[in-house]
C-alpha cells in the first residue's frame, strides 16, 4: 500500500517543534495544529493520493452563558481515504471530533463548532496512520512521565538557582503586563472583540485581554492564537496578524 519512503516517514518519531500546547482547567494538553495535519497528509500520501468526507454534522447542543454568548457544540463524523500510488488500493478510516464555539452572535457561535468539530474528527482520524498525527500524544502514560520527569528536574533547578528562578518569574510577569497599545484593526477580530475580549499590540506580538480568556480559548484559538505557557498570554506574531 505504502512505498519505502511513505514507511520511512511514518516510523519517524512526532518532531517535537510541532507540538502545541494549551491549558484546560488545571492540566495543559498537547496537540497538533489542523493546518499542520493537512500538510502532513499532503507531504506524506501526496496532493491527489487522499481525500476527507464529512459523514454526520450534528448540532448536539446550544446554550447561553451569564454573558450572553452563544454557545453551541457539534459533532462531526469524518472520513478520511488514503490511495495508493497507482489509485488501485485505498485505505478508509474514520472517527468522530467535537467543536465549541463561543460567539455573541448565534451566527458565528455555529461557524466556530462546526468548524472545529470537522478539524478535531479530520485530526483523530489522521492519527490512526500513527505519530506523525500525533498518535504519541494520546499515551497518557508517556505524558505523565514526561511531566513527572519535568516536575523533577523544575523542583531541583529551583533549590539549586531559586534567585534565578525568581528573576525569572518577575520578568514573565512584567512581560504579561507591558500592553502597548490597542491594535488599530480590532475589525479584524470582531468574533473577539464580540465576545469582550481586545487585542492589543505588545511589541512584535499580538495579544488578547480582557475577562474569561480561558472560557473563551476556543474562540481565541479559532482566531490564530497561541497559548504562551511562560507568560500566561494568548499570542499571534504580528506579521502573520498582517
Amino acid at each position: 500500500m505504502f512505498n519505502e519512503n511513505q514507511l520511512a516517514i511514518l516510523n519517524q518519531e512526532l518532531d517535537s517543534s510541532r507540538i502545541k500546547t494549551r491549558s484546560k482547567g488545571n492540566i495543559n494538553l498537547s496537540y497538533l495544529e489542523g493546518f499542520d495535519v493537512i500538510a502532513t497528509a499532503n507531504r506524506i500520501f501526496g496532493f491527489g493520493n487522499w481525500e476527507y468526507s464529512i459523514t454526520t454534522l450534528e448540532n448536539v447542543s446550544s446554550e447561553i452563558n451569564h454573558n450572553q454568548n452563544h454557545i453551541i457544540c457539534y459533532k462531526a463524523v469524518v472520513q478520511v481515504k488514503v490511495y495508493d500510488e497507482n489509485h488501485t488500493k485505498y485505505i478508509i478510516r474514520e472517527d468522530v471530533g467535537f467543536g465549541t464555539g463561543i460567539a455573541k452572535t448565534l451566527a458565528d457561535a455555529h461557524e466556530g463548532g462546526a468548524k472545529e468539530s470537522v478539524t478535531d474528527g479530520l485530526k483523530r482520524t489522521l492519527k490512526s496512520w500513527g505519530n506523525q498525527w500525533g498518535l504519541s500524544l494520546y499515551d497518557k502514560s508517556k505524558n505523565h512521565q514526561n511531566t513527572t520527569q519535568n516536575q523533577s528536574y523544575n523542583q531541583n533547578s529551583y533549590q539549586k538557582q531559586p534567585q534565578q528562578n525568581a528573576n525569572q518569574q518577575n520578568y514573565q510577569a512584567n512581560q504579561s503586563q507591558q500592553f502597548q497599545q490597542p491594535y488599530q484593526h480590532q475589525q479584524d477580530f470582531s468574533q473577539l472583540t464580540n465576545i469582550g475580549l481586545t487585542v492589543m499590540q505588545q511589541g512584535d506580538n499580538l495579544v488578547v485581554v480582557g475577562d474569561g480568556i480561558f472560557e473563551k480559548k476556543d474562540t481565541i484559538r479559532q482566531n490564530g492564537f497561541r497559548w504562551d505557557g511562560a507568560n500566561k498570554v494568548w499570542y499571534t506574531p504580528l506579521r502573520e496578524a498582517a
